[in-house]
């Protein structure tokens, strides 16, 4: 069973039992999350596209992405200026996939 589901303006294909990154959640380690499923199918069957299907997933624990560096310069003028950003992340775990 496996399922695309939606956070953080991405999509994501998942399956029980996989663990990833995604953009930041508004829950402590080790809560319950429901994710709502764009599309689902089970092994054998076709897709279905319903409405209802969710994904429950728990969250690991909250992250930040390694220091991506932003650096910018016009030669000639005596402009440079350094910035680093480091995104904050969940990691989550899938538990469930139900198509109800």
């Amino acid at each position: 069973m496996y399922a695309i589901i939606e956070t953080g303006g991405k999509q994501y294909w998942v399956v029980p039992g996989e663990t990833l990154r995604v953009e930041k959640l508004t829950a402590d380690a080790g809560e319950t999350v429901t994710l709502k499923a764009l599309w689902a199918a089970e092994e054998g069957q076709e897709g279905k596209s319903s409405q209802k299907a969710t994904v429950t997933a728990e969250i690991v624990r909250q992250l930040k992405d390694r220091k991506i560096i932003v650096f910018k310069k016009r030669p000639k003028s005596k402009y440079s200026r350094k910035a680093g950003h480091r995104q904050n992340l969940t990691e989550i775990r899938i538990k469930q996939i139900s198509l109800n």
